[in-house]
């Protein structure tokens, strides 16, 4: 608001238009100025009273005559309360603004401290968080290195070259598995399957892989791989492997009513490997899921 502009739009009102007309005109431009004056003291003083606190004006002194001072001091003191009134608007304004700047800093304060607290990089190797402002967790923990040792000892495995790719990726993968390299044979019998999905070896390199996940503790990925042995090669010389498997993974899930009903499809799909080669393992496999 320009607080020149009511000023000289007062002092033009008193020279064009009657005292009684100057008064209302002034009077409605200060009621107005009074409503804006209420609005922005609700900001500044949230909660508080509603009351409007109304500026102090000094009355001016001198004689007159009566008619002429009665209007004369009205007019005045009108125009006197408007520029009171617009000097506190701008006052209070100001305190606003000053005010919103203070609380935005404060809101961007705290929102960098939540960023800084959320960052992975911000936890320190002890397992701390670093004190605030410090400039330490500039970077992320890179990867930890490889372990030399193991490093050396999957090297040592050796690829086979018997001219058939698929066979020689199975016997691969076994030897990662047999050495204990669970996680290297994991990766190495999955791309078999991939690369020789039709091979005779992706049944036994997909069952396999289920085994590698039992013995990594990860009996919910050995499910599905073993799982899925059984419904895509369910020919597969080593699909009926496959459903044994996939009850100790169910058991080890705590599951061994699914246990049950697996053993139950695997003497029922496969009776002769499970009352033969298998029979020994359909046997402890119950017992371990408390078939009834």
């Amino acid at each position: 608001m320009k607080t020149f502009g009511i000023t000289i739009l007062l002092t033009s009102l008193l020279v064009s238009t009657p005292v009684s007309a100057q008064t209302a005109n002034v009077d409605q431009r200060v009621d107005r100025l009074e409503q804006e004056m209420r609005a922005v003291q609700r900001k500044v003083f949230p909660g508080g009273s509603t009351r409007y606190f109304e500026p102090e004006i000094t009355a001016q002194s001198g004689p007159a005559s009566p008619a002429t001072a009665i209007t004369t001091s009205a007019v005045t003191d009108l125009i006197a309360r408007v520029d009171a009134l617009e000097a506190s608007l701008a006052n209070l304004t100001g305190q606003v603004e000053e005010n919103g700047f203070r609380l935005k800093k404060i809101e961007d304060k705290l929102a960098a401290a939540e960023t800084l607290a959320a960052s992975p990089a911000a936890i320190s190797t002890n397992g701390s968080a670093p004190i605030a402002g410090s400039k330490a967790p500039q970077q992320a923990p890179s990867a930890a290195a490889p372990d030399p040792q193991r490093v050396v000892g999957v090297a040592a495995i050796v690829m086979p070259d018997s001219g058939d790719a698929a066979e020689d990726a199975y016997i691969y993968g076994y030897r990662l598995w047999d050495a204990k390299f669970f996680p290297e044979a994991q990766t190495q019998l999955k791309k078999m399957v991939e690369e020789h999905p039709g091979h005779p070896r992706a049944s036994f390199a997909q069952n396999l892989l289920g085994r590698a996940y039992l013995d990594d503790g990860k009996p919910a990925l050995a499910s599905v791989a073993l799982y899925e042995n059984y419904q895509k090669r369910p020919r597969g010389e080593r699909a009926p492997d496959s459903l044994y498997f996939l009850s100790t993974a169910l058991v080890q899930l705590g599951k061994q009513a699914d246990a049950c009903r697996v053993l139950a499809e695997m003497q029922d799909v496969y009776p002769e490997v499970a009352n033969g080669r298998l029979a020994d393992r359909v046997t402890a496999g119950k017992a371990a899921a408390k078939c009834k």
